[in-house]
């Protein structure tokens, strides 16, 4: 445990040496230097803007596919509508049908029958 103490309060010591050495002074800058930041900025802004193109992109194709997809859901809501109204209209075929088969079937007994 004392080792383990005695190495922290070592490292503290050692830390402490270097947090109280004086700053180095400021370096002027060069027009080299200057030119490079200047061109180093311009490069950002420009990938910037191409990042902001290609977010812009993105989301009109995404607003695209979401219109498609509402698209395709009304048409499925159509279809299903026309198939029951078309269903809705077969069986009353089949109904109207079976009673001109029913009544032609009676007309046929009640003429026997005479």
């Amino acid at each position: 445990m004392s080792k383990i103490v005695a190495t922290l309060i070592a490292g503290l010591f050692a830390t402490s040496v270097y947090a109280q050495t004086t700053a180095t002074p400021a370096t002027t800058m060069t027009p080299a230097t200057k030119a490079e930041v200047k061109a180093d900025k311009k490069a950002a802004k420009a990938e910037a803007k191409e990042e902001k193109a290609d977010v812009k992109a993105d989301a009109k194709l995404e607003k695209k596919a979401a219109e498609a997809n509402s698209d395709v859901a009304v048409a499925k809501a159509d279809a299903a509508k026309k198939k029951a109204k078309a269903h809705k209209k077969a069986t009353k075929a089949k109904v109207d049908a079976a009673a001109d088969k029913a009544a032609a079937h009676a007309d046929q007994k009640a003429d026997a029958a005479k």
